[in-house]
């Protein structure tokens, strides 16, 4: 196998909340309250019709960083066959018991990409949501989501941009005031900025074809649009 990209300290951090993954006030609240957000710009990004019960029908799904299956589930209801991959072992515990009792199908398995890679898998629409933001060596982890992306499919991504407005927002207040995001879940100096994804993105083999961004207000809540100062969304397709 590969060299891999992930870091265990950050897998560590992470797979050490598994339990709370699916409790909507507990430390993935912020992740319960963006799900429908984060599936409709899938849904868009791969063209789906808006009004289909099953829009994600015929598709084969890889949800990277799956953690306990938060976006892996509603993919799986919404039609797709997905497989969910962490580097947790506690995470895609908690995930294929979370599934179970639902009486959902999801291949999940505690592996980096490098191990798909190796097995020669695609899939038809691969998902990577605030996950490059926490491994080892960004290019080559773009370059395995690339090999790993269908001719023709689809590679959705999410991560907070490197501003001070980021830092402020995610790391001073949602870290260490409010409180709703885990403490020392995010590393300032790794997040990237849309150019540097994009550009990265073009020297693993891909086309950035839209950016989007997350953005909160009083009163409004999270929204889409324009601004991607704190946070945003990005889709690619192979060149």
């Amino acid at each position: 196998m590969t060299t891999t990209t992930i870091d265990a300290a950050e897998a560590g951090f992470f797979g050490a909340l598994a339990d709370d993954w699916w409790n909507p006030a507990g430390s993935s609240a912020m992740l319960h309250r963006i799900n429908p957000l984060r599936l409709r710009y899938i849904r868009d990004a791969t063209g789906r019709d808006p009004r289909a019960r099953r829009p994600f029908a015929g598709l084969t799904a890889l949800d990277v960083g799956c953690g306990a299956g938060l976006l892996a589930e509603p993919l799986a209801r919404m039609g797709a066959a997905v497989t969910g991959i962490d580097a947790a072992p506690e995470n895609v515990a908690a995930a294929k018991a979370h599934a179970a009792a639902g009486g959902l199908s999801i291949a999940y398995r505690a592996a980096p990409v490098e191990v798909l890679v190796d097995e020669g898998s695609t899939f038809d629409l691969v998902t990577c949501l605030e996950v490059v933001e926490h491994v080892v060596d960004r290019p080559a982890f773009l370059g395995h989501l690339w090999t790993l992306t269908a001719s023709g499919g689809t590679l959705v991504m999410s991560t907070p941009n490197r501003t001070a407005l980021s830092y402020a927002t995610l790391i001073v207040g949602a870290e260490r005031i409010a409180r709703t995001i885990p403490r020392g879940a995010h590393d300032w100096a790794k997040f990237v900025t849309p150019d540097e994804l994009t550009a990265e993105l073009a020297a693993a083999g891909f086309v950035v074809t839209d950016t989007t961004g997350l953005t909160w207000r009083p009163g409004t809540g999270f929204a889409l649009g324009r601004d991607t100062l704190v946070n945003y969304y990005l889709t690619a397709v192979p060149a």
